[in-house]
């Protein structure tokens, strides 16, 4: 199996920590969304998607948009999420919705043992500095991806925002990767494997 190793460390800090936080962080496409599903399936975890706290539109100034790692709501997303679940308390936190580009309705979170942190920014060193506890326990995950299978993935996902991937979005994602060595501070790396890779591999 692909990702036993990392089964096998998260279930052996189960054994030990009240809390254990997996961060999954990398390309677009790379398959951060099925991880976090199949986690899910394992474990019947919390999965809080990174993509839910995007900057509002009032946010998205010039000077924000250009700051490395700026385009997250990382402040929100630390008070309303990572606040809470360090100090072990039920919480809630509204989404953002990209199609309105507003909040939407709260999100009522119980805190289950393990808690699985989607999304690139998701390791962005704002979260991750002095959050240590001697009961959690945080692995780091980073997926990547062949440029031209990223592409494949993000023509057949959505063809209308294609452009704006290539354009706009996956180089911020690159400078923030690049700007803070985002893969080497995980603590487990994956490559993204085509169906026919996969099968292959059976």
């Amino acid at each position: 199996m692909k990702y036993q190793e990392l089964f096998s460390k998260i279930d052996s800090l189960l054994q030990s920590k009240e809390q254990v936080i997996v961060s999954i962080d990398g390309m677009s496409a790379a398959g951060k969304s099925s991880l976090a599903g199949l986690l899910n399936e394992t474990y019947d975890c919390n999965v809080i998607s990174l993509d839910s706290f995007f900057l509002r539109p009032e946010q998205r100034t010039d000077a924000r948009l250009a700051e490395v790692g700026g385009n997250i709501d990382y402040e929100r997303f630390l008070s309303d999420v990572l606040g809470p679940l360090q100090a072990g308390m039920p919480f809630e936190y509204r989404p953002f919705d990209c199609r309105t580009m507003d909040l939407c309705d709260p999100i009522s979170v119980d805190i289950r043992s393990l808690i699985v942190l989607e999304g690139v920014y998701s390791m962005h060193p704002y979260f991750h500095t002095g959050c240590s506890a001697d009961n959690v326990s945080t692995i780091g995950v980073f997926l990547e991806v062949d440029k031209t299978l990223q592409r494949e993935r993000l023509i057949k996902r959505n063809p209308a925002l294609y452009d704006r991937f290539i354009s706009e979005w996956i180089p911020m994602e690159s400078a923030y990767f690049d700007h803070f060595e985002i893969a080497e501070r995980c603590d487990f790396v994956f490559v993204a494997e085509t169906k026919q890779q996969q099968n292959s591999c059976i």
